[in-house]
């Protein structure tokens, strides 16, 4: 059925390559856009146009920003002291809508997982260590997601930051193993991060 109406058909093979979406769901929402206005399908298609062409990366810490550097950067109000790396802008978001973090951050845009071809290279561990290197950081909170590959990302860290004088700490057990910070409510989120521990 979907051959016969080729732009329907290529809707369908664009939103199925979303992530969490089958070709059900694709199938469910290119027939909603279907039933939307012309005008609201526009607005749709501005927004993500204007999404791919003013957002970018932050050069200090690497997260999603529409200036540079990034308002978290340039907020005089945050602790210098205190650097939380995260595996993705995602974990940064989970963090700050829990407001129990008033450091800054470093997003790594990944985690060390070689069975994936994924090495520190693939990583922005480089700008990390070049960053602590001449900084008023005196903890690290490594704050990668309690997967296989975060913590081996966690512990890789470590023994790098180790060597420059710098605390690294860890969050507290209360995000279950196997998790993505993302998804963990606020309040556990709040829990971690005030019962983090050195490693």
């Amino acid at each position: 059925m979907l051959d016969s109406i080729p732009s329907l058909a290529r809707l369908v093979a664009e939103l199925g390559k979303f992530p969490g979406i089958g070709k059900k769901t694709a199938t469910r929402l290119a027939f909603f856009l279907l039933r939307q206005s012309t005008s609201e399908a526009q607005a749709l298609a501005e927004a993500i146009l204007e999404l791919k062409t003013r957002v970018g990366y932050c050069s200090v810490c690497f997260n999603i920003t529409e200036s540079d550097p990034c308002p978290l950067c340039t907020d005089a109000g945050r602790d210098e002291r205190i650097l939380c790396v995260v595996e993705d802008p995602q974990d940064l978001i989970a963090i700050e809508r829990s407001r129990s973090f008033r450091g800054r951050y470093h997003v790594l845009h990944g985690a060390l997982s070689p069975l994936d071809g994924i090495g520190p290279e693939d990583l922005k561990v480089a700008e990390l260590l070049a960053r602590l290197r001449d900084s008023p950081v005196e903890e690290v909170l490594i704050a990668t997601n309690f997967t296989v590959e975060g913590e081996a990302t966690a512990l890789y860290l470590a023994r790098l930051i180790h060597p420059l004088g710098i605390r690294v700490s860890r969050p507290a057990h209360g995000i279950p193993m196997g998790s993505d910070l993302e998804y963990v409510d606020e309040a556990t989120v709040v829990r971690a991060v005030e019962g983090r521990r050195e490693i």
